[in-house]
């Protein structure tokens, strides 16, 4: 079972809705914190929490995970079973923001590392048309079944930022997702970020505010 989500409600009318996963290990704490020093106005901010499982990755040691992962490479070894029910939870929280009267066109997915390769997926194989998806440090997991497993349409604007000096989640990873995502969505901004390793930065950070600001006019 994973905890609740962090809220951080609009300071103004909300009309607009992000949601961020954390990382592998993480919880959803520090990202509302990061992301509450470039939150606009009208925009509420939900950051769920991962459920504690073993990770094979990590000689099984039970930590916050959206899905197994038994490498972390573009070989696509995402226990698909997990990330689809990661992917159910993502899209009953977009469900939640529809009952109170935010749609979909005013809804971002965005994520770091392993929260991002969630975003990425539960996006495109959401039925409804998104503001956009935000993808940190990350990779598309299941790459092989895209563009057939993609539902949603491909116009829905992505932007992926990378550092290029990343241990963790290879840049070259992150080189590949963006061309796979190429192939079959329309708008897709990739970002090297200089010197930057498996975290994020406030250039990226600054770089993520124009984006929201931008679909979210």
């Amino acid at each position: 079972m994973s905890s609740a989500p962090i809220i951080t409600e609009a300071t103004a009318n909300h009309n607009s809705t992000l949601i961020f996963m954390h990382g592998l290990g993480d919880s959803g704490h520090g990202w509302s914190e990061v992301i509450a020093r470039i939150q606009p106005r009208g925009l509420k901010v939900i950051c769920p929490n991962a459920p504690r499982q073993p990770v094979t990755l990590n000689g099984g040691i039970r930590m916050p995970s959206w899905f197994d992962l038994k490498k972390l490479d573009m070989s696509g070894t995402e226990d698909e079973e997990d990330l689809k029910l990661s992917t159910k939870t993502i899209h009953d929280l977009i469900f939640n923001e529809i009952e109170i009267g935010i749609p979909t066109p005013r809804i971002v997915l965005g994520g770091f590392s392993q929260g991002g390769a969630l975003a990425l997926y539960s996006a495109l194989t959401y039925t409804k048309p998104l503001a956009g998806i935000i993808g940190l440090s990350t990779w598309l997991p299941l790459h092989q079944k895209f563009p057939e497993a993609k539902l949603n349409s491909s116009n829905i604007p992505i932007f992926q930022a990378h550092g290029d000096i990343d241990p963790l989640v290879r840049y070259i990873y992150g080189q590949q997702t963006a061309s796979i995502l190429q192939s079959f969505m329309r708008d897709v901004t990739f970002k090297t970020y200089p010197g930057l390793t498996h975290s994020g930065s406030d250039s990226e950070l600054n770089d993520v505010k124009l984006f929201l600001e931008k679909w979210l006019k």
